[in-house]
């Protein structure tokens, strides 16, 4: 079996880097100070399937901005830490309280910031876009780009390797 369906097999909890994973990774600030981010309409779906097969899911971003919470409650998201760098100390928290495990744990990222995590967990991925650093240091690494499909991809994975992708696509059959 593949290494990859291997380690998503095991994965109770998916987590979301948002900069450059669920967006391209480019800021937009208006002239009023406020921010705006694109987000891809299959990544979302992808989660909201992800979900429905009983993953839970989480985002840990370094940057805090309020289009991310709409995001996340827009899509189920069941855990928001937003404007936390040591994103390894928020896995443990959240890990404590969850009663999970690391190898039960999937992470997708993109950057620095993201490697200790992506080092750390049952299934650390990173988008194709993503620092060549991360790449070299992850378990694998999504064919498409953050913020271009690299969570749906990321999502299917997970369902893949757990039984639950076909159903859910036989749902819209």
């Amino acid at each position: 079996m593949n290494d990859l369906l291997r380690r998503a097999r095991a994965v109770k909890l998916a987590i979301f880097d948002v900069d450059g994973v669920l967006t391209d990774g480019r800021l937009y600030f208006l002239e009023d100070g406020s921010e705006f981010k694109t987000f891809n309409t299959l990544d979302g779906h992808g989660i909201k399937m992800l979900i429905n097969s009983g993953v839970q899911t989480a985002i840990i971003s370094g940057r805090k901005t309020p289009v991310v919470e709409r995001r996340a409650n827009n899509l189920g998201i069941q855990h928001l830490f937003q404007g936390r760098e040591d994103k390894l100390v928020v896995l443990d928290g959240l890990l404590a309280e969850l009663g999970l495990s690391y190898e039960q744990v999937a992470y997708l990222g993109d950057d620095l910031p993201d490697l200790p995590v992506i080092r750390r967990v049952g299934l650390g991925m990173a988008v194709a876009s993503a620092d060549s650093f991360v790449r070299q240091h992850a378990h694998g690494v999504t064919q498409a780009r953050g913020g271009d499909g690299a969570a749906r991809e990321f999502c299917e994975l997970i369902m893949r390797a757990q039984g639950t992708l076909d159903a859910a696509q036989a749902a819209y059959l």
